[in-house]
């Protein structure tokens, strides 16, 4: 089964229908979190999302801050200043169904969530030393994060009992071997210096990972956030990835 698997849509819908059109046809597609939060367009990408077929969507922190469910005072001015604005601006459907998404979920081999497995919501992953720690509260083969926008691949040696890191590069493949976790990168929001859309393709019958990389129209989501009167910086970083 080919899987799409993206992370941190973040109300961006250009890079969003980027990401589906060069990814192409796929049999299934796990979203893990941060549909909400920076950008111009969270009805839309809320919408476009819920519709995909074989989908499999988590809640993350952006997403539970506009719910209520996270202190708003737990993020950053212009974080808030995004959330405040959307608060009024997502429509009843899309509120109930962002109600319904969990913050957990096993998929066959792999365990989904948005920060990690010790904490859905909210931790980072960033360094091998929390991967290591993570091990020991997911029991599949394989678990994918988001939350971080940092495409990587954290590799666990049973031998050694150490954890390898690996920046992947796009359009390469990587064979999995158990237990890894993964992050795709964000589609609305990169945070590696590359302004490009970020994601994943995972092959469940090969334990095949593919990241990928796409270009977009940065410049016209730059207009309608400024147009929309969200904080300019969400638009400046846009462009170099950051």
């Amino acid at each position: 089964m080919r899987v799409l698997v993206v992370s941190d849509i973040h109300a961006n819908l250009n890079a969003l229908e980027a990401v589906l059109a060069d990814a192409g046809s796929v049999d299934a597609t796990w979203c893990l979190g941060d549909l909400l939060g920076y950008g111009p367009d969270p009805n839309e990408c809320v919408e476009r999302i819920r519709n995909l077929p074989n989908l499999t969507c988590l809640l993350g922190n952006h997403d539970a801050a506009f719910l209520g469910q996270i202190d708003v005072d737990t993020f950053n001015l212009e974080a808030r200043q995004s959330l405040d604005w959307v608060k009024n601006r997502v429509s009843d459907d899309n509120m109930e169904y962002i109600q319904r998404l969990p913050e957990m979920t096993e998929v066959g081999q792999v365990t989904l969530v948005h920060g990690s497995p010790r904490n859905p919501i909210w931790e980072y992953i960033l360094d091998p030393r929390t991967a290591r720690r993570n091990l020991d509260h997911f029991q599949t083969p394989y678990c994918f994060v988001g939350h971080t926008h940092l495409p990587i691949l954290y590799q666990f040696n049973p031998e050694m009992t150490v954890v390898t890191v690996i920046s992947p590069e796009p359009d390469n493949s990587y064979q999995l071997t158990p237990r890894a976790l993964l992050n795709p990168g964000s589609v609305g929001q990169p945070r590696d210096r590359d302004p490009r859309a970020a994601y994943g393709i995972y092959d469940t019958e090969k334990a095949l990972w593919q990241p990928h990389r796409v270009t977009y129209d940065i410049a016209a989501v730059q207009t309608r956030i400024r147009l929309a009167g969200l904080p300019l910086k969400h638009a400046m970083r846009l462009a170099e990835g950051w």
